[in-house]
């Protein structure tokens, strides 16, 4: 089974606990010379547009022999282990979302990207992606492409058979606080058994975390996992559990819920909008989006890279800001659903069109305003790690572990991985 990018964050999630590692070293192999260069592309499955990078190969022709290398398995692992020997690093290269606040730490090891002149075009991105990929010292890492804004996926042929309010501008009125949404919820199911407004508690966790300013590690580099931010996000997500309106479905069940209508809506991040219709192409014309619950979040998102091994961090430059202008970035929405970083690409055809699976809804009318919304969090590099064991613990719950006794453990997992990563 072919996993979607909703699963390839949780198992990214979950990776994460296994730490980096990454040694400086220079690619002796690389030289520069007087004809065009051979500039090595990495990047995963769906996390660039083929089509753009194709176009980029000739673009560059002059100037370049793009090499471009689509990366199977573990993209973070295969990079910090080739960084590490110092031998066939790629002369640009993705990072995930989920890992750049790891690889920050590791900033040595890639340019500077404003000693190129990516501060210029700063304005032109969003300011708390820009921050994400940013040292704390100001160094730009990671050059956006693109960002998971979040709203609400539901199903408006069921909200309206259940009594609920079916109009995007009106379920996004009625239903904007998590308590709301859990109330219809609970309206939803007394009206249809076998329909949920929440698939899983964790997938609210994350959501709920996102809203805040703050995450598990401060920028003091202290451990707040166990404060309040987090202790109400725990709690929000189980009281869809304790109120009987979670459908504890799993990856091997998603597909066939979203299909059946045990799913009726989902906060997830743009590109889910991709999963459901590659899982439920016969929903078409039945879903809409509106504003989430509690307001936005983002969810994944990646980078453009250029480690310090690359023979022409200029000639690398030029080709990561023409494959991420406004244009391009507008073309890897519609090939990739890479929702663009670049607000200027909100107002391109590609995003204003209306949508056919949505009902002709022109959905960036609700994903534009999220995404200038989402709060600036300080993402430290342990986090991810940290954040693991409340998913694990949450899973337990919902399996009938005492959900005191679940957080509880939750905290105190955490704080170990913390402490081994040397966080206060």
């Amino acid at each position: 089974m072919e996993l979607s990018r909703r699963r390839l964050l949780q198992a990214s999630l979950l990776a994460a606990a296994g730490g980096i590692t990454a040694a400086c070293g220079d690619d002796s192999s690389k030289k520069k010379s007087s004809g065009p260069q051979d500039i090595a592309l990495w990047y995963w499955g769906g996390g660039l547009s083929d089509k753009v990078v194709a176009d980029a190969v000739t673009q560059f022709a002059a100037q370049a022999t793009i090499k471009p290398s689509v990366v199977g398995g573990d993209f973070k692992q295969k990079l910090t282990t080739t960084l590490a020997a110092g031998r066939s690093v790629p002369d640009i290269t993705g990072i995930k979302g989920e890992d750049i606040a790891a690889l920050l730490p590791q900033a040595k090891q890639f340019v500077d990207l404003n000693t190129l002149g990516a501060d210029k075009l700063a304005a032109q991105f969003l300011p708390w992606k820009w921050k994400q990929g940013s040292t704390q010292d100001g160094k730009l890492i990671g050059f956006p492409i693109d960002i998971g804004p979040t709203a609400l996926f539901y199903r408006e042929d069921l909200f309206a058979k259940a009594g609920l309010p079916s109009k995007p501008e009106d379920v996004s009125a009625q239903l904007s606080t998590w308590d709301a949404y859990f109330a219809a919820g609970v309206k939803l199911k007394a009206a249809l058994p076998k329909s949920f407004l929440v698939a899983t508690v964790s997938s609210i966790f994350g959501v709920a975390v996102g809203q805040n300013t703050v995450r598990f590690i401060d920028s003091g580099n202290k451990f707040v996992g166990d404060q309040d931010h987090i202790r109400k996000a725990w709690d929000t997500a189980l009281k869809p559990f304790t109120l009987g309106i979670d459908a504890k479905i799993n990856d091997n069940s998603w597909n066939a819920a979203v299909g059946n209508g045990a799913v009726a809506a989902e906060v997830g991040a743009a590109w889910h909008a991709l999963d459901i219709s590659q899982a439920a192409p016969d929903t078409k014309g039945k879903w809409r989006v509106a504003a989430g619950p509690g307001g936005p979040a983002n969810i994944g998102g990646s980078f453009l890279a250029i480690p310090k091994a690359s023979a022409n961090p200029e000639l690398a430059f030029q080709i990561i800001s023409w494959l991420l202008s406004p244009d391009n970035q507008a073309r890897g929405f519609t090939d990739a659903a890479l929702f663009p970083s670049s607000p200027a690409a909100y107002k391109l055809p590609a995003l204003t069109a209306p949508d056919a699976f949505f009902g002709d809804q022109v959905t960036i009318d609700v994903f534009g305003p999220a995404a200038e919304k989402i709060p600036i969090a300080y993402e430290a590099p342990g986090d991810a790690a940290v954040a693991v064991p409340y998913y694990n613990e949450l899973v337990k719950v919902e399996g009938g572990k005492d959900a005191e006794k679940g957080w509880a453990d939750a905290v105190s997992q955490a704080k170990q991985i913390a402490q081994k990563q040397g966080v206060s």
